[in-house]
């Protein structure tokens, strides 16, 4: 059934179901879009904390977990789930948070066994948070506001820019670190992605980083800078295994992580939201509002199947938003096929291998513009506010002390050592304050008085000299 009203422009209404081919078409097209988001925070984490020949097994995990959470959100079984075309992929939200509870596990004299047994194990414990916050988003207005959300989606995307610049020149203690041929190489890159992105074909643009990889892959083969080993080792399937890598605990590294599930919490129920407005669906309202509960459970579910099956938090993917809008395909049942498309890919750790051969300037190229593009998205939520003196001065304050622990961490080194790793963290600590002021300071503050030296006009404020 088809959906071509004078009021749609929708091809496929979220109930029609399209012909096989026309399903697929679609579906690879959501695949093309969002495989790069989905194994690049898996490379970056696995290269910083010197995960090696662990990296094909958890990109293969992390397709395999992205479809099953895909095809959950799509089926909504038991509830759970959106009901929706909501593709699930790796947060690189919880990047910087993950890398400190590496870092946390490898200080302890931790291999890459330990590592990752932490990881998944406070990745576990903190998807629950989640999970609870489904069942009662309609009572956290307060806190989950687009003034709080920006914020943090910007602090986000700041703190992880420094990851993607150090990896195009060449990554973290490289020897030729910020060499030319390295700066070369990732300039070529992100100026491909530009490029691609800027064609007036949907489908080019959609590919954009895809193909800016490709070009940035067979420059640096041109340049010798790739060398594939022997891929004898690498098994012919992954198989996954609950748990592979033990389960362990410490309080320092689960904080932040749980932090995190809170803001993707309130960035799911967004991009919900959105997808409900390109998928012409009621955006207020009893069903409205059954969507974001089973979507954020959904989130919160698979993010919970992420850690058991060995990868990392899940999130709703909001660039396939765009391919519903640019394809007019809404159909859920495409989310079927595109499900399937990632578990056949991750089934095969080959892939995974052969992504891990990735020079670091090709993704550091790649990840600069997608870091970048995570703060321009906290940007332009915040753009959409009325900013009055209060809101100011929470944004003012939040980026102050988040950036600035993260600009400068000796700041905290005088306090105990558990203080330093919750309050290292940007997102943590920008973040808290934006929710501890957003609840504490009143909605209406006192107006300026006139004698002062200042002028009000058209609503701005601007002081004098």
């Amino acid at each position: 059934m088809t959906t071509n009203t004078k009021n749609s422009e929708l091809i496929y209404s979220l109930e029609a179901r399209p012909p096989a081919m026309q399903a697929s078409f679609a579906a690879i097209q959501h695949v093309l879009a969002s495989f790069v988001g989905i194994i690049t925070p898996t490379l970056i984490i696995g290269g910083v904390l010197g995960l090696g020949e662990h990296i094909p097994y958890l990109i293969s995990m992390a397709l395999i977990v992205s479809g099953v959470g895909t095809l959950i959100q799509a089926r909504r079984p038991f509830g759970i789930g959106a009901g929706m075309v909501c593709v699930q992929g790796t947060s690189f939200a919880f990047l910087g948070s993950i890398l400190a509870a590496g870092f946390i596990a490898k200080g302890q004299g931790g291999g890459p066994d330990e590592i990752l047994s932490l990881i998944f194990g406070v990745c576990f414990l903190g998807a629950f948070v989640e999970i609870f916050l489904s069942q009662i988003l309609s009572k956290l207005k307060r806190v989950i506001t687009p003034l709080v959300t920006g914020i943090v989606i910007t602090i986000i995307g700041i703190s992880l820019i420094k990851v993607g610049i150090t990896d195009l020149a060449g990554g973290f203690k490289a020897p030729d670190f910020g060499s030319l041929e390295n700066l070369a190489l990732g300039g070529i890159v992100l100026v491909s992605i530009i490029t691609f992105n800027l064609s007036s074909h949907p489908l080019i643009r959609l590919s954009s980083i895809v193909l800016g990889l490709i070009v940035g892959f067979l420059v640096a083969a041109f340049m010798g800078k790739i060398s594939f080993p022997d891929f004898s080792s690498v098994s012919l399937i992954s198989v996954p295994i609950p748990f592979k890598y033990g389960f362990s605990f410490d309080w320092t590294a689960f904080i932040p992580i749980a932090f995190i599930y809170l803001i993707t919490a309130i960035e799911t129920a967004g991009d919900i939201t959105a997808n409900c407005v390109v998928s012409k669906q009621p955006i207020v309202g009893a069903s409205y509002m059954k969507r974001i509960k089973g979507g954020v459970l959904g989130d919160g579910v698979n993010s919970l199947l992420a850690a058991i099956f060995n990868t990392f938090p899940n999130t709703t993917f909001s660039q396939n938003n765009g391919v519903i809008q640019l394809t007019g395909v809404a159909s859920r049942y495409v989310g079927y096929f595109i499900g399937a498309i990632l578990i056949i890919l991750g089934l095969f750790p080959i892939i995974g291998a052969i992504l891990q051969q990735m020079p670091k300037p090709v993704l550091g190229g790649a990840t600069l513009i997608m870091f970048g593009t995570v703060a321009a998205a906290g940007v332009k939520l915040l753009a959409t506010e009325e900013l009055d003196r209060r809101k100011l001065l929470i944004m003012a304050v939040s980026f102050g002390t988040g950036l600035g622990v993260a600009m400068n961490p000796a700041v905290l080194g005088e306090l105990p050592k558990v203080v330093q790793n919750i309050f290292g963290s940007a997102i943590t600590t920008g973040g808290l304050f934006a929710v501890v002021m957003s609840v504490l300071l009143p909605d209406k503050v006192a107006v300026l008085s006139m004698t002062d030296n200042t002028e009000i006009s058209s609503g701005k404020v601007s002081v004098g000299s």
